[in-house]
């Protein structure tokens, strides 16, 4: 059964290179899908705790690519997406950031996808919603 085990395979890409982060991001900004990225460390208790989570994100969010980075393996992304804290999520429109998460906050991720995903605003619109 093709589809069953299209299930097993995790739907979060991990980013090994500059070039790979560059490829994927083009590729959902021309597709015209948000992205959600987790940056994370090995050795980061918080980045590792949350993992399960993502996978279930992305799991639940069909058509936002969902792209893990660890900050150690791929220094130029974490530097150039001013990257300061570990974890911090960045939700990505059109290949720009429009908006952070710092720290692992399983709730505030939860509700800031559901604002710009559902709702399609800009998740610090949904403030005001709260």
């Amino acid at each position: 059964m093709k589809g069953q085990k299209q299930l097993k395979i995790s739907k979060v890409v991990k980013i090994d290179s500059r070039k790979s982060w560059e490829h994927h991001i083009t590729d959902a900004t021309n597709k015209g899908f948000p992205v959600m990225v987790h940056f994370s460390a090995y050795w980061c208790s918080p980045s590792i705790a949350m993992n399960p989570f993502f996978q279930e994100l992305a799991s639940t969010y069909q058509n936002v690519l969902f792209l893990d980075v660890d900050v150690d393996e791929v220094k130029e992304v974490g530097s150039k997406m001013e990257i300061k804290a570990i974890p911090t999520f960045l939700l990505m429109n059109g290949g720009a950031p429009v908006d952070k998460i710092v720290g692992a906050n399983p709730d505030e991720l939860r509700k800031r996808m559901n604002c710009f995903i559902i709702q399609k605003k800009f998740p610090s619109q949904c403030d005001d919603d709260a």
